[in-house]
Formats: C-alpha cells, structure tokens, sequence
C-alpha cells in the first residue's frame, strides 16, 4: 500500500490496511510533508505507527520519476488530494487502475472527484456541516456537533471498501468523499435510533487505546532503503 495522503482520514485508512496484514509505506512530499507531523506527536505516532517513510520532492524531475515508479508496484493508493493536483504530478487514477488487474485506487476527497465539487477544498468539520450534521441536534438553532469527525468516518469506510476490493481482486477507483460518507452515516443513525416497538441496541463500551506507541519514523527515513528494495534508481 502507497499511502500518499495526509492529515487523518487517509492515514487512518493505511493505518487500518496495516493492521489487517499490509504492508504500508507513507509517501510524503519533502518539501510539505504531512501536516500532522507539527500535531500531537501521539496522534501521529498513532496513526503512522509501522509505516516505511519515504519522502520525494515533487518539484524534482527525477523524484516524480521515483514517484511513478513506486505507484507501479503498489497493489493499493490511498490519497487525499484533488484530481487536479494529481494530474499535475502525472498521475491519472483511472489508468493506474486499468493498467493491471485487482488493484485498488482509493481517492478521500472533501466533496468528491466529479466537477464543481473535485475542486472544493474541505477539511471534517466543513464537510461534515455539508452533510447536515449541525442539524443532528435534539432542538434549537444548528449549533457545531463532533470533531472533524467527517475524517475518521471516511478513514473507516474507505479502509473496509479497499479491503474488500483487494481481497476479492477487483480493481476498483473508490471515490470517497468526507460529505457524502458523513450524510450516509446521519441516515444511518437516524434509522438505528428510529422509535420501535422492542428494545434500543445495546452500546458497546468505547475501546481503550492503551499504550503509547512507538515513535513515528522520521521523514523519509526509509527513502533509500524502500528505492533499493524495488530497484528504483
């Protein structure tokens, strides 16, 4: 798995495909590596725990070059970035995906990939209001409901999609907007908590997260050793 995204609905994603069994190796550009990584240092150690790093400069010719090259051995793609900026970098999603059978492009969007709206920029919380969440409340005015919780709502959905896709080996572009996976969940629950006439659904307690992790590896810190593994020069 080539994890070239950022932030949290896409690492969480790899995160995830890394606990069922992936190898994952974290992509970042070396001039703007993921934001996450000036956070909380937990939160990132989290979510980027077991992941090769391997860090490119997207201006360089002979690092997009690498960039290519990486993506043509990958089974899977998680990315968090508007089909546009892709398309600058040389990268076209539906060709990778055709170029070889079973393999899996997930695309995490704010809005998704069709026009107008693959060129909206979004984060959780704008998205999520989008998708009518601020309405999600019992009376009164709209008011802000969760945290960015738009993100890991896509991490998890995009996740079990791609799982899926590669387990039964169909190629797939998984289209995964932060909007309309949130809009899904409200109808979702909105039918769950609907009044019946037998018994609510039992909760489950939440889950601890335990020990701290180990440390996160640093930026780019397996470039050469992943190049020369898949003789990428």
């Amino acid at each position: 798995v080539i994890e070239l995204a950022s932030l949290w609905a896409g690492p969480l994603a790899g995160r995830l495909l890394r606990l069922a069994g992936a190898r994952v190796i974290k992509l970042e550009s070396a001039r703007r590596p993921d934001g996450a990584r000036a956070g909380n240092a937990l939160f990132f150690d989290r979510l980027a725990q077991d992941k090769q790093s391997v860090a490119l400069d997207f201006a360089s010719e002979a690092d997009r070059r690498r960039l290519a090259a990486l993506l043509e051995r990958a089974d899977v793609v998680i990315e968090g970035s508007r089909p546009r900026a892709l398309a600058q970098l040389g990268i076209d999603a539906p060709r990778w995906v055709g170029a070889r059978p079973g393999r899996v492009w997930l695309s995490l969007t704010g809005y998704g990939r069709e026009a107008p709206r693959a060129d909206w920029v979004a984060f959780g919380d704008d998205a999520a209001a989008a998708a009518g969440l601020c309405w999600c409340v019992p009376q009164g005015a709209p008011r802000f409901v969760g945290d960015a919780i738009a993100d890991p709502l896509a991490g998890l959905h995009g996740a079990l999609a791609a799982l899926e896709c590669w387990r039964r080996g169909e190629g797939a572009l998984l289209d995964v907007s932060l909007r309309a996976v949130t809009a899904w969940a409200i109808d979702s629950a909105r039918a769950l908590l609907a009044p019946v006439n037998s018994a609510p659904p039992a909760i489950a307690r939440p889950h601890l997260l335990g020990a701290a992790p180990p440390p996160a590896r640093a930026l780019g810190a397996d470039t050469a050793a992943v190049l020369a593994e898949l003789a990428i020069s």
